[in-house]
């Protein structure tokens, strides 16, 4: 399951929200085996985002966890993606959109360890 937390000094209005939501269903299907069917979100807005020590332009930062993607295959276009939409849809620099990836080998999830290093 992707997990993305998105973090943004600007405000996000409800109508940028439901557009990014569908654009990243979308964009998670890069990355080969993911879908918006287990894609979890979290949008934090008007966050105190500092970048070169500057806060007057709005700056984004993701984090972005995905299970069973060790080979990264996807991430290129996925990242691509990812800076396209935050600059389209919120208007934030290209040099201003960070992306954080994190390999999960892990997830506890409806009461059940899901485990890549466990060999079933």
């Amino acid at each position: 399951m992707p997990f993305i937390k998105i973090k943004t000094s600007c405000p996000i209005t409800e109508k940028q929200e439901t557009a990014l939501k569908s654009r990243l269903g979308k964009a998670i299907g890069l990355v080969p085996g993911k879908s918006e069917a287990y894609l979890l979100l979290e949008f934090k807005d008007n966050c105190r985002l500092w970048l070169r020590g500057q806060n007057d332009e709005p700056i984004v930062y993701m984090e972005a966890a995905i299970y069973g993607s060790e080979s990264h295959r996807g991430y290129n276009s996925f990242t691509a993606e990812l800076t396209k939409m935050f600059e389209e849809i919120l208007n934030i620099r290209q040099d201003h959109i960070y992306i954080k990836y994190e390999d999960i080998i892990a997830w506890g999830v409806q009461g059940m360890l899901i485990d890549r290093n466990q060999h079933w």
